[in-house]
């Protein structure tokens, strides 16, 4: 007989729910790719030797964290640009059942680390309410459309231009091109009408925020149970997978055990950090250092004359928190798709695809700029420390996923539906 602690009847609870069939049997994985992996892994050793000995232990241990991320997005093939359509598409939530799990993790240690004011490396960790208004709903729902033209999201790019996939490289090209832009027209996007945002622990204090977070998230998982059992859409894709210890190492991941991994990895960056899991601002900043290689200018935009931004600039990309984490990423991805045989290169592409990637990856530059944050920075982050901007952000997220998938027929992309055999 179950228990209420019983592991299966909590996996079944967050996202099993009655589909139009069964989900396909998993595969064997692949040979292991010893090239890839040897380089991948070689570069993450020298690369973390570095930045720990000449930039120091705290941005060592962001770029090892990163690394770990890398394997963990990889490995559990975790989504949030496909949990996202599969639920609007055909109404399978078991994705999104899985992000409750990582919000919840996150939150839980998130809640623990400034509730107890526990910080490494002398820091104090701290929330922020991001702000509420026009540029965040714009914002949001820009980056949802861009994330079902571009095929990933924020942290899904970096996993997957890790893993080698071709058109993907074409999406992240696009995210720094729309992050720039926004950089140089940050006199007329920033600015717009915005109310002060909202920190449930100001109110309810750490243990209050976490409870109502932690409610509202159970209450998700109902509504997407009920949503599911309705609508009975076609059951999520298998992706192949070793068997035994091996799968440790090699993959894949059930998905809750990616949420689990990379909740607590997101309450590791604010342990270390001082401040919550972010992607999007290494984007604007990489462009910009590109920009000044080539012999331009952007240190005289208002954008990068702020103090903060201005001091970013001057110093070295190692020893910026997103840039570090990014990075990380793409090397713990290379590593965990070359040990998993699945790290490939494609070299065709359908020019419908790359416009596509590319137009994506600029509306996710520019949204996240505005909405100050992406499904990481805003949605992830805003959740787990209780702010209330990044519910909202989530909210129009779907509504950005709903635009997107109108348009990505025009590009040549798929849209799942119910007659389909996986979603």
């Amino acid at each position: 007989m179950s228990t209420d602690t019983d592991p299966t009847s909590v996996r079944n609870f967050l996202t099993t729910s009655p589909t139009s069939g069964t989900a396909p049997r998993r595969q064997p994985e692949e040979p292991v790719r010893v090239a890839p992996l040897v380089i991948a892994g070689i570069g993450a050793v020298a690369l973390a030797w570095y930045v720990w000995a000449v930039h120091g232990a705290q941005f060592g241990a962001l770029l090892v964290i990163g690394l770990f991320l890398g394997v963990g997005l990889f490995h559990s093939r975790f989504g949030f640009t496909s949990a996202w359509r599969q639920l609007i598409g055909v109404g399978n939530g078991e994705g999104l059942r899985a992000h409750t799990l990582l919000l919840g993790t996150a939150a839980t240690l998130i809640a623990l680390v400034i509730g107890t004011g526990t910080g490494l490396f002398g820091t104090t960790p701290e929330a922020s309410a991001g702000p509420i208004g026009i540029a965040l709903f714009v914002g949001a729902t820009l980056f949802a459309i861009g994330m079902q033209l571009g095929g990933a999201c924020a942290s899904g790019t970096l996993f997957a231009v890790g893993s080698g996939q071709s058109t993907i490289v074409l999406t992240l090209g696009g995210f720094v091109i729309g992050s720039v832009l926004y950089t140089f027209a940050f006199p007329v996007l920033d600015g717009w009408p915005a109310v002060p945002g909202v920190l449930l622990s100001d109110h309810v204090g750490w243990f209050g925020s976490w409870a109502i977070t932690i409610a509202v998230l159970l209450l998700i998982v109902v509504a997407t149970r009920i949503v599911q059992a309705r609508r009975n859409p076609p059951p999520v894709g298998a992706p192949p997978t070793a068997t035994g210890i091996a799968r440790v190492f090699r993959g894949s991941w059930p998905m809750l055990v990616g949420a689990v991994v990379l909740g607590v990895l997101a309450g590791a960056v604010m342990l270390v950090s001082g401040g919550i899991w972010g992607v999007t601002t290494a984007f604007a900043l990489w462009g910009a250092k590109l920009l000044q290689l080539i012999g331009l200018h952007p240190e005289t935009w208002d954008f990068w004359q702020q103090p903060r931004f201005a001091e970013m600039l001057d110093s070295s990309v190692w020893t910026e928190k997103t840039t570090l984490t990014n990075v990380g990423i793409i090397l713990g991805a290379a590593v965990a798709s070359a040990a998993a045989g699945a790290w490939k290169i494609r070299s065709e592409i359908p020019w419908r695809t790359a416009v596509a990637a590319v137009l994506g990856g600029i509306l996710m530059g520019l949204g996240a700029r505005l909405a100050a944050g992406c499904n990481i920075g805003a949605y992830l982050g805003g959740i787990s420390t209780g702010s209330l901007h990044g519910w909202l952000w989530g909210a129009f997220a779907l509504f950005g996923t709903w635009v997107g998938i109108k348009l990505r027929p025009l590009f040549g992309l798929g849209v799942p539906r119910r007659t389909d055999g996986v979603c």
